[in-house]
């Protein structure tokens, strides 16, 4: 009994310290990285003895770490070919005023966040913008701002749009999760989305109608890595295609999610240009998860999850509550860790789809409130400040707040509606 006890104790300890670094890393004379942080602790844990070596691995989720390294790969590819930025830099291209290339900016971050995930549209597209402003006399401050929340925004209504989203969409049960996240999010995200353009129109009244001068657009640089990335896509949108509609050929048979994802690394692996692709993933992101994987299990290890008492009453498992906690939990402990500690808690409490929705909704659209709340936030702000333009954390908040609680509640009416 005492052996459970300390076992109880020592994970607790090492998930809260893991959770106060996270929270408070800024403050320290070095800040140490996120992963970082999450690799002392699953280290610590294993140290500690409070998760064996064998459950640590065991406790990686395979599905998830394929998908998540699937769509990174896919998005170095486009990074490295030039096309995304070609791309997107004809459609900017198109606007002739400060508004209309605010809206762009918006609703490309969005779209480009609900395929590729929000961290790889941050780090591409915060040089992209910085380049325009340069070029065509916006005030940077704007536009990163229109970035930030636009992916923050967007990415919800995609189970691969973010790292939580993965994670409810891969442990929630959802046997097609791509048709029911957008079916259930993409509604109020198009809400959201005409929120952030109003909010952005508020902080840039005055120069919202001002004629704005157009940058060059560059060609994508690589041909062969074009054709490949042309290849990736068009082989999951087939294959999500043939997963929506197996089942109802074959009932009871379905496609892994994993899978799907995996088709879109195999042209890039088989091809010439998998060594420099292989180098550009972004491998933190990955060891984070591997990592958070086993803390997470240290802390169900210690069988404190199993008493505790899911979410609280029957009454504070609904949607307002859910998406509440997500908002402000995110804020302190980020939020992946924070869903990755609340998915077994939700499940232990037998929450529906619409309650883990919530928890995905409400831990993405935390990332608009403040700088912390997402990690895409911290890319673009620290990728800014390589370029000399600083966002400070008042200056993001200021449209951060009142955007947040007003997507706050327009997810939470439309979840409790449907």
């Amino acid at each position: 009994m005492s052996a459970y006890i300390i076992g109880t104790d020592i994970a607790l300890v090492i998930a809260l310290v893991v959770f106060l670094l996270i929270a408070f890393r800024q403050v320290l004379p070095s800040p140490p990285a996120i992963w970082q942080i999450m690799v002392g602790g699953a280290v610590a844990m294993l140290l500690a003895g409070a998760v064996t070596p064998v459950a640590a691995i065991t406790a990686i989720d395979l599905e998830v770490m394929i998908v998540l390294f699937s769509v990174l790969l896919l998005g170095a590819a486009l990074e490295e070919s030039g096309w995304l930025a070609a791309f997107a830099g004809k459609l900017l291209g198109r606007a002739g005023t400060t508004g209309a290339l605010v809206t762009l900016v918006v609703v490309l971050a969005a779209v480009g966040a609900a395929v590729l995930t929000n961290d790889t549209i941050a780090v591409i597209g915060t040089p992209l913008l910085l380049g325009y402003a340069r070029h065509t006399g916006i005030r940077p401050h704007l536009l990163l701002l229109a970035l930030a929340f636009g992916i923050t925004t967007g990415s919800a209504a995609s189970p691969v749009g973010n790292p939580q989203n993965l994670l409810v969409a891969v442990h929630g049960g959802f046997s097609e999760p791509f048709v029911q996240f957008f079916t259930a999010l993409a509604p109020p995200t198009a809400i959201a989305l005409v929120l952030v353009c109003a909010v952005l129109y508020a902080t840039a009244r005055d120069e919202w109608g001002r004629p704005c001068g157009r940058a060059a657009v560059s060609a994508a640089e690589d041909r062969v890595l074009v054709g490949l990335v042309r290849l990736s896509l068009l082989t999951v949108v087939l294959l999500l295609a043939v997963r929506t509609f197996f089942p109802q050929i074959f009932p009871g048979a379905a496609i892994p999610l994993a899978a799907v994802a995996a088709s879109a690394a195999v042209p890039f692996l088989l091809s010439g240009r998998r060594t420099v692709l292989l180098r550009s993933v972004d491998w933190p992101t990955l060891v984070f998860f591997a990592a958070m994987f086993v803390v997470m299990e240290g802390v169900r290890e210690s069988g404190v999850l199993e008493g505790a008492p899911g979410w609280g009453s029957p009454a504070a498992l609904g949607v307002p509550a859910v998406i509440a906690t997500g908002m402000i939990a995110s804020q302190v402990i980020s939020n992946v860790p924070f869903v990755a500690l609340a998915l077994p808690l939700l499940e232990q409490a037998g929450a529906g789809p619409e309650t883990l929705l919530a928890l995905a909704a409400g831990s993405t659209i935390a990332g608009n409130l403040t700088i912390l709340g997402a990690a895409s936030n911290i890319i673009i702000v620290q990728g800014a400040e390589r370029r000399g333009v600083t966002l400070s954390f008042g200056a993001f908040m200021r449209p951060g707040v009142p955007l947040g609680i007003a997507q706050a509640v327009v997810y939470t009416a439309w979840l409790v509606m449907v």
